[in-house]
C-alpha cells in the first residue's frame, strides 16, 4: 500500500484518461496514444518531459506541492483525484501498522441511540462499522447477528451477495465503494488492516479487482441512496457525511427521506421500519447480549462492537 511507484501509477492512469484538447491536439490525424502524450503533460504542467518521464517511471519521488498542483491542473483533476495526488506525492516508505480495529466514541454512540427516525452508522477509512443504530441495521444487515469481520460495508458490497438485492443501483455503490478504498490508500498507506481488506476483496470479487485496477478516486459527501427492502421495498434516501474531528479517519453518514412530496414515501417508509424494528427490541438486547455484544437497548437502540 505504501509504494512510492503508485503516484507514478496514477499519474499515468489520468493521463490516458485525459482529453487530447487540453493540449490543442485536435485535428492532428490518428493518435497512437489514448489521452494525452507525456510531452503534453509535461508541456501543460510547466516541467521537463525528462522530469516528469521520471515521476512515471517512479525515479523521481516526492515532488513539490507547487508541481503536484500543476499537474492536477494539466490532467483536469477534481478534488478528489488532487487531494489523492497530493497523498501519493507526500507518502513515506513505513514499517505497516499492526491492525487494530477503531471503537466509536460513547458520545457518538449516545447520539445515534438519539437518532430514532434517522438511520445513522460510524465508520472508519477502512470502512468498518464501528457503532449504528437500528435503522441502519434494517437499512443494511443485522450488524450485532454478524460476525466483527463482516461488520464492514466493502465486504458487504463485494462478498455477500444479499448486497445486490439491497442496493438498487448496486454497481454505482461498488464504484463508490472502491473509489473511496483508493483515496484511503493514499491517506493510509501503512495500514496493515487496509492492505488485508483489500487483498480479501481482491481475491473474492472479479468486479473488485477490475475497478481497483482502474485507479478511480471518490469521496462521496452526500448524494441519494436507493435502498430495496424486504418489508417496505424500495425507498430513496438522502445520504450526508460527517468527517469527525480528531484525525481518527471516522465518518457518520445518515440517511434521510428527501424533502417534500417526493420523499413522503421513503418518510413512510422509515416510519414503518421504526415501528417494526422497535417492538423487536428486548427480543434483539437479549440475543446481542449473549453474543458479547454492547447494545444499549433504552431508546434509539445504537449498538457498539467490543474491541
Amino acid at each position: 500500500m505504501s509504494d512510492e511507484r503508485e503516484l507514478g501509477r496514477f499519474l499515468r492512469s489520468r493521463r490516458a484518461r485525459a482529453a487530447p484538447e487540453r493540449a490543442g491536439a485536435t485535428g492532428r490525424g490518428p493518435r497512437r496514444v489514448s489521452g494525452l502524450r507525456r510531452d503534453e503533460v509535461a508541456q501543460l504542467a510547466g516541467i521537463s518531459v525528462e522530469y516528469y518521464v521520471r515521476l512515471e517511471q517512479g525515479r523521481a519521488l516526492r515532488p513539490s506541492a507547487g508541481v503536484v498542483d500543476a499537474l492536477a491542473v494539466a490532467l483536469d483533476l477534481d478534488d478528489a483525484e488532487r487531494a489523492h495526488v497530493h497523498d501519493l506525492a507526500t507518502m513515506r516508505r513505513r514499517p505497516s501498522r499492526p491492525y487494530r480495529r477503531a471503537r466509536a466514541r460513547p458520545e457518538l454512540v449516545g447520539l445515534l441511540q438519539a437518532m430514532s427516525r434517522v438511520p445513522a452508522l460510524v465508520y472508519d477509512h477502512r470502512m468498518d462499522v464501528l457503532a449504528w443504530n437500528r435503522l441502519a441495521a434494517q437499512l443494511f444487515i443485522d450488524f450485532a447477528a454478524a460476525p466483527v469481520p463482516s461488520r464492514n460495508l466493502a465486504r458487504f458490497c463485494f462478498l455477500d451477495p444479499e448486497s445486490r438485492d439491497r442496493f438498487v443501483d448496486w454497481a454505482d455503490v461498488a464504484r463508490a465503494t472502491v473509489g473511496q478504498l483508493r483515496l484511503a490508500s493514499g491517506r493510509y498507506g501503512d495500514d496493515e488492516g487496509l492492505a488485508q481488506l483489500v487483498g480479501e476483496l481482491a481475491i473474492g470479487s472479479e468486479t473488485f479487482r477490475s475497478l481497483w485496477a482502474g485507479r478511480d478516486v471518490r469521496e462521496r459527501t452526500h448524494g441519494e441512496k436507493r435502498f430495496r427492502h424486504p418489508l417496505v421495498g424500495e425507498l430513496t434516501l438522502r445520504f450526508e457525511n460527517f468527517d469527525l474531528p480528531g484525525g481518527t479517519g471516522q465518518r457518520l453518514v445518515t440517511f434521510t427521506a428527501p424533502a417534500g412530496a417526493a420523499g413522503a414515501p421513503a418518510a413512510a417508509a422509515l416510519g414503518l421500519l421504526a415501528m417494526w424494528d422497535g417492538s423487536r427490541d428486548a427480543s434483539r438486547g437479549a440475543d446481542a447480549e449473549r453474543r458479547g455484544t454492547d447494545v444499549d437497548s433504552s431508546g434509539g437502540g445504537a449498538a457498539v462492537p467490543p474491541v
